[in-house]
């Protein structure tokens, strides 16, 4: 039997409702299933912790903490994360202390036009914390929960130019960074594939398909999170939305780095719905 997910967006760059919530440019998702809690990125600072609390939510139980690539963005969080799960719990409680699940290449340095824009927290700090899955292959954290590693890049419109990205390499090579390291849960629910994503710099196609092979489910119901599409080129941009249209999506919950001129295209090829922090969904 298919167990039901729910997910709480707990970074966003965008609020809704009538609730004390803040955003920031970030993401973090919080995801119950099958008993579990799993952690999705962390986002750039430590408000996920903010709005978590806000919530009435307890991050102290975490089962997993899961990890899309390694950008600021995504990876800010941790330092408050690691503070938080080593204070005194209320009540003497003492904190659950999760497995972290990314790519190898997350914790690699990385910069872009000359910056820092990776983890603030390097590989051999987090193994010393955490007990640490660092896989390019998909890892199962529930029955109908996976996480799918290394994506291959399928199309070829998805290809994207690194730019001014660098990745340091654990042998102090440096090379344009590729980001092989972005990657996307994929969860079976009963109407379908629910694809929950970072920032999609794989490719929201290349993604997709993928989870569809480890999963064995040609159906999709939904995809959530970034697709890293702020102002495309006009090829790439219609032949993801015809992709997206072939899938006949229950709901797109497109955010984060999806700027708002792509997220009213998109709405002409699949239904669109609106998303931000505080938000409750369930499959």
């Amino acid at each position: 039997m298919t167990s039901r997910l729910t997910l709480t967006i707990l970074v966003d760059n965008a609020t809704i409702g009538d609730h004390d919530y803040c955003g920031e440019a970030g993401l973090s998702f919080l995801l119950e299933t099958a008993g579990k809690k799993i952690l999705f990125d962390t986002g750039l600072s430590g408000l996920f912790l903010t709005n978590a609390e806000k919530t009435g939510i307890d991050l102290l139980d975490l089962d997993s903490l899961v990890l899309s690539h390694g950008h600021i963005d995504h990876t800010g969080g941790l330092p408050i994360l690691i503070r938080y799960l080593a204070g005194a719990a209320p009540g003497g409680r003492q904190p659950r202390v999760p497995r972290l699940i990314a790519h190898p290449r997350c914790f690699w340095q990385k910069e872009k036009d000359g910056r820092k824009n990776g983890s603030p927290v390097n590989e051999g700090e987090v193994k010393r914390l955490f007990p640490t899955n660092l896989s390019e292959k998909p890892v199962w954290i529930t029955d109908d929960l996976v996480f799918l590693g290394e994506i291959p890049r399928r199309f070829v419109f998805e290809q994207g130019d690194p730019g001014t990205r660098l990745i340091h390499q654990p042998d102090g090579n440096t090379g344009p960074d590729h980001l092989r390291d972005d990657t996307a849960l994929a969860f079976r629910s009963a109407e379908g594939l629910v694809i929950i994503t970072g920032c999609s710099h794989a490719g929201i196609c290349n993604i997709t398909e993928y989870a569809r092979e480890v999963c064995g489910e040609k159906n999709v119901r939904d995809i959530i999170g970034g697709l890293h599409l702020l102002s495309p080129e006009p090829k790439r941009f219609i032949k993801t939305g015809k992709y997206l249209n072939r899938l006949h999506l229950y709901s797109l919950h497109a955010c984060h780095c999806t700027s708002l001129p792509a997220k009213l295209a998109l709405a002409d090829y699949c239904p669109m719905q609106e998303v931000g922090v505080g938000m409750k969904i369930e499959w």
